[in-house]
């Protein structure tokens, strides 16, 4: 994948994207000129926010009390098994999704939870942080661009994560608005009427390539992989898909130096 130079780029911020390319960060295949970009639009949990820490932070000591034990990706990979199927069919509360997900490790692992523990992830959600490089990314973006949130989540959980986020957000779209879960077309459909731009004018930054690269570009929204696994075992929490983002970065630190420059 190729990234547009324009020519008034200095020389510094060539040598950056020369790096990226050696270093297989970016790949010099389409041309993506980000000063066409009036909106970015994010993912927020496992884009923004570090969710796997989460998540196990909540599911671990669940397990332990029923003498159970999965490694992290194990953990991980059922877990974003079994929150993709909770989210299919009708529309229901991201909460309700949460406490499904919690029911079905149970099921899969043998053992019942109790009603505390049903709750264990929407709980722990509110104190789920950001990733260290998100906040100051963001502030950086800010200073082009409007920012956006669409996000597999109920309105009062997000609203506990974007006080961890440092920044007055341009717009926000839930679940719970959209009443369907990405990669359902219908959120980012919601998300296009709101902001009220064409797909042209629309960046989407996200860490799941099943959940957000796939169905932004079936609808002509470019898109940024932020590959925050990589290097990691396993896939994390997230399906694997095939689909393939216009660019890939490793985190959001990269992403602002290659849309602000050396700033």
């Amino acid at each position: 994948m190729l990234i547009f130079l324009r020519a008034g780029r200095s020389i510094p911020a060539r040598i950056h994207f020369l790096k990226l390319f050696r270093f297989g960060i970016m790949k010099p295949e389409s041309r993506l000129p980000f000063d066409r970009f009036a909106w970015l639009t994010f993912d927020c949990y496992g884009t923004l926010i570090d969710w796997e820490s989460g998540i196990l932070t909540a599911l671990k000591p669940v397990l332990a009390v029923h003498t159970k034990a999965l490694s992290d990706p194990e953990l991980l990979a059922l877990y974003g098994r079994l929150e993709a199927e909770a989210e299919q069919g009708e529309y229901r509360r991201y909460r309700e999704v949460l406490r499904q997900v919690v029911r079905d490790v149970g099921d899969r692992l043998g053992f019942s939870p109790s009603a505390a523990e049903l709750d264990s992830l929407s709980e722990s959600l509110p104190r789920w942080q950001p990733f260290p490089d998100t906040v100051a990314a963001l502030r950086r973006l800010k200073a082009r661009h409007k920012l956006a949130i669409i996000s597999n989540v109920d309105d009062d959980l997000f609203a506990y994560t974007k006080r961890h986020l440092g920044i007055d957000l341009d717009d926000v779209i839930t679940a719970q608005q959209a009443r369907s879960y990405k990669p359902s077309l219908n959120n980012f459909r919601l998300a296009l009427r709101r902001i009220a731009v064409p797909p042209y004018s629309v960046l989407h930054v996200a860490q799941s390539v099943y959940h957000d690269v796939a169905p932004a570009k079936s609808l002509g929204i470019s898109t940024v992989w932020v590959n925050r696994q990589a290097g990691k075992p396993g896939a994390g929490a997230t399906k694997i898909s095939t689909a393939q983002p216009d660019i890939e970065v490793p985190d959001l630190k990269t992403l602002a130096d290659l849309m602000m420059g050396k700033e």
